[in-house]
C-alpha cells in the first residue's frame, strides 16, 4: 500500500540507484495506491507508470488518482487536505486491509 511516495526517485540506502520502477516486477503482494492529481511528487503519471509496470507481474493493483488533490491530501493538519480524497482514500485502505489481511 503506498500513500503518495515518488517511485521515480532512487531509495537513499540503497548501494546503486533503485527506484520504485525498478523493484515494481518483484511485488507481488495486493498494492493499493493512492495519489493526488496535482501533486508533483509522484506526477500523476509516474503513479500511473507504477501502476502499469506493476500490473506486468502483479493481478492484485490498484492505483487512484484523486481529481483536484495535491501531495499530503490526507493530512487534515496541512493546507493540502482534501476531505473528499481523504474519505474516500482511507475507505479503500480500510477495504483493501480487511480483503487482504483479515484473519
Amino acid at each position: 500500500m503506498a500513500w503518495y511516495g515518488p517511485p521515480a526517485r532512487p531509495y537513499p540506502d540503497s548501494p546503486s540507484p533503485v527506484t520504485g520502477f525498478d523493484v515494481a516486477k518483484d511485488i507481488k503482494a495486493p498494492f493499493l495506491g493512492l495519489y493526488g492529481e496535482t501533486d508533483q511528487s509522484p506526477t500523476p503519471a509516474d503513479a500511473r507508470k507504477l501502476g502499469d509496470l506493476l500490473k506486468q507481474h502483479n493481478q492484485n493493483v490498484e492505483i487512484v488518482v484523486y481529481p483536484g488533490a495535491g501531495h499530503g491530501f490526507f493530512a487534515d493538519y496541512r493546507p493540502s487536505y482534501n476531505a473528499t480524497a481523504a474519505a474516500d482514500a482511507w475507505k479503500r485502505c480500510l477495504a483493501h486491509f480487511d480483503k487482504w489481511l483479515k484473519a
